[in-house]
């Protein structure tokens, strides 16, 4: 997805340019990108025997979407296990942990208003 997002518009010998040596076999990236298309991630265009990619979904979408699977795999479905674990685990610094306290307590105002 990362370079379907980069280039916006691609044929797969663009994308299999875009990464880096050694280069994943040319049978693999069209298995992954069969599935991306299945599960409405890229879209593309036939032109002749090459297929055009495109992305269906922005990359933050997609990021919260796979967010949301983790948290339900690896933490019960609980945001605040998650969030235990990423404090504990991540390594974050002092100032990091304040910008994060920070980000969360700009969230809880925002939601406030919205009430």
């Amino acid at each position: 997805m990362k370079y379907i997002w980069e280039l916006e518009r691609a044929y797969m010998k663009n994308i299999l340019d875009e990464f880096p040596d050694p280069k994943p076999a040319t049978t693999t990236v069209a298995t992954l990108l069969k599935r991306m298309t299945v599960k409405g991630f890229i879209g593309f265009e036939q032109h002749g025997s090459n297929r055009l990619y495109y992305p269906l979904i922005k990359k933050t979408d997609y990021f919260s979407l796979h967010l949301k699977n983790l948290i339900n795999d690896f933490f019960n479905n609980s945001t605040t296990q998650f969030a235990s674990f990423f404090t504990t685990e991540a390594s974050l610094n002092e100032t990091e942990l304040k910008e994060l306290r920070d980000l969360v307590d700009k969230q809880i105002k925002s939601n406030s208003k919205k009430k």
